[in-house]
């Protein structure tokens, strides 16, 4: 037998190994999703992350025995008593991480899976879609200027690539408000024998709202309303289901800290990163909870991989923004040309002030210039764009230190037995009156 026939032979039989082991891989995953009740696959521009665990609160709470993952600012695992996990990697994130979140999270007891879509590009959408999620419903939160290079530049392409999720003779909800964007979604959905469900945010009380302690928005609430219609839960159960969701990392806590003798509302707004979300957020705020007459400090945090942002962000800063920020910081990269944009739009110079690349300032430096623009006795810092700069992370790490004892990272907060789902709940209740309880005879003694 010649060398190369011998190659030719052992190329043959890992291929077929291979093919064999995927094939193995396949099967077994697509038994376990044939063997649920409900799939679930959340997708959009903003809010995925958030509505993920929304949508599973409310499962949990009306009795689905629900796995959920998250894949946003810090990817989990949500087990089916609300308990997180984080995920940890050995390198980059790909979507064929999702097999491997069946496999080692849903048994023959799980319900339902909610899961939200980690793809960017439209082929990876489809193949998220058509062989690791095969969702019953998918959720597309809404559509927004974002990830341009990979789904498209205008709204209607984005909404397009989007809509690759869509299960074929399932249900799509949205809370996209925009009629024309709503409508496109529609007709993407027919197509695919699928009915929209348009979340109304209007079908949200303000005493549906009072349950969250961060920062939340009614359309995302109306998603998990819709959700709960679909599955058969009671609009109570749903809303108290949401109520004990834990937030995502990125979820927007308002908190006072002092800096050098200043009060300062700390906004950490970094995962809200398209303009139609902060704009709306911001001026929201502005609105309700800046104290009046506050210094107010826009912090934009640009990562070099995020350039694109960057650049919508400085335009963004220039003209919708400026009315609402006092000050603007620059920290992380891009800081010549971020600070060079807004100024080309009209922004003062004496408002605008580097702490990045170009300075890299340590903490002392940092606090300080904060506390110097500062000119009353409270100010309000909001973080934009991005989180992980150097710069950034030194100020959050600074903040958590000073939270002290009161901090509560999001895995600690997702064991708290008030959050856990009723029938877990019901459970704990149960062995904490056993345990109180006298043995037998105790009593007579």
């Amino acid at each position: 037998m010649t060398p190369s026939l011998v190659g030719f032979l052992l190329l043959l039989a890992a291929c077929l190994a291979t093919f064999g082991y995927w094939h193995a891989v396949t099967r077994e995953h697509n038994e376990r999703l044939n063997g649920l009740d409900l799939r679930v696959h959340v997708n959009g521009i903003r809010g995925k992350s958030t509505v993920t665990r929304l949508v599973a609160g409310v499962l949990r709470e009306g009795g689905y025995v629900t796995v959920a993952k998250t894949t946003g600012s810090a990817a989990r695992i949500i087990a089916p008593d609300g308990v997180e996990t984080p995920i940890k990697r050995r390198g980059a994130p790909t979507i064929n991480e999702q097999i491997d979140i069946v496999a080692d999270h849903v048994t023959t007891a799980t319900e339902a899976l909610v899961m939200e879509c980690m793809a960017v590009r439209p082929i990876n959408q489809t193949y998220s879609q058509d062989f690791l999620v095969r969702s019953d419903v998918t959720v597309i939160t809404n559509v927004r200027e974002d990830h341009q290079e990979e789904m498209g530049e205008t709204l209607e392409e984005i909404a397009d690539s989007l809509s690759r999720t869509i299960p074929e003779d399932g249900v799509l909800i949205t809370a996209e408000d925009r009629e024309h964007l709503r409508e496109r979604l529609r007709a993407n959905a027919h197509a695919r024998g699928s009915r929209l469900v348009y979340a109304d945010p209007a079908s949200v009380t303000d005493a549906d709202m009072r349950g969250f302690d961060y920062i939340q928005y009614k359309e995302n609430v109306a998603i998990g309303l819709e959700m709960a219609r679909l599955a058969g839960i009671h609009r109570d159960a749903a809303i108290a289901g949401m109520w004990k969701a834990v937030p995502d990392v990125g979820a927007v806590r308002l908190q006072w800290y002092e800096i050098l003798g200043k009060r300062v509302l700390w906004v950490p707004l970094f995962a809200a990163n398209d303009k139609e979300s902060v704009v709306r957020t911001i001026e929201q705020l502005d609105r309700t909870a800046f104290p009046e007459g506050a210094t107010v400090i826009g912090i934009l945090n640009n990562r070099q991989d995020r350039g694109r942002r960057a650049e919508l962000f400085a335009e963004l800063t220039a003209h919708e923004l400026e009315p609402h920020l006092d000050e603007v910081i620059t920290m992380g990269s891009y800081e010549e040309a971020v600070t060079r944009a807004i100024l080309d739009g009209g922004f003062p110079a004496e408002r605008l002030h580097a702490l990045g690349e170009t300075v890299q300032p340590d903490l002392p430096e940092i606090l300080e210039r904060i506390a110097g623009l500062i000119e009353g006795d409270e100010g309000v810092l909001i973080g934009m764009v991005n989180i992980h700069t150097e710069q950034a992370e030194l100020l959050i790490g600074h903040f958590q230190d000073l939270t002290g004892a009161e901090y509560r990272d999001h895995v600690a907060q997702s064991r708290d037995r008030e959050r856990a789902p009723r029938g877990v709940a019901r459970l704990h209740r149960a062995a904490t009156r056993t345990a109180a309880a006298p043995s037998e005879g105790e009593g007579e003694r």
